[in-house]
């Protein structure tokens, strides 16, 4: 028992170390929440208060009834670019929280998380893909539509940029996040 040497547990670094799990995981959980969200709503084109447009459908305020009426936007080839986009960001970065978890409990002490990180930066070029495409094409997207001098980018399509710089660093973080004890 003499030539053993306990060293002190350094419970900064661990804190540090856990904080820094908490961040991560919790922004990621944060984008991956605007993602969905960012896909799915029904606010890509906002015309006025009561006509929305997203990558699925064409939505407009029923004042009598206060429900959306929606049809099935037309679907044109940028159009289509644009949701695949959206879809493939969103499967990345699902795809990159449950590897990130697997490697937590099964990666040995030392490791790095790149595949988790590239995942990450990859749903971050894929969204940032589709909100350029939707930006440069929107007049074609949404072709059918009512006048798009009348109308402005909704909330959606700001959340899928605002995805694009979080993804990005994210994924940095993972690529550089070592996995300690």
């Amino acid at each position: 028992m003499e030539g053993r040497v306990h060293q002190p547990l350094d419970i900064d670094r661990v804190l540090k170390m856990a904080y820094l799990l908490i961040f991560v995981t919790t922004l990621h959980l944060i984008t991956l929440a605007m993602l969905f969200i960012a896909t799915m709503e029904k606010s890509w084109w906002v015309w006025d208060s009561t006509e929305t447009s997203d990558l699925w459908y064409n939505c407009r305020l029923d004042n009598s009834t206060g429900t959306h009426l929606c049809a099935t936007i037309k679907e044109t080839e940028w159009l289509q670019a644009v949701q695949v986009l959206m879809v493939i960001s969103v499967v990345f970065s699902s795809v990159s929280f449950l590897v990130f978890l697997g490697q937590l409990f099964t990666m040995s002490k030392g490791g790095l998380f790149y595949f988790t990180g590239l995942c990450q930066i990859f749903a971050g070029l894929t969204v940032f893909s589709a909100a350029l495409v939707y930006t440069l094409h929107n007049t074609e997207i949404l072709l059918d539509s009512k006048n798009l001098t009348s109308g402005n980018f909704g909330y959606c399509y700001i959340l899928a940029w605002v995805c694009v710089p979080l993804l990005l660093c994210s994924g940095i973080m993972y690529i550089h996040l070592r996995k300690k004890e």
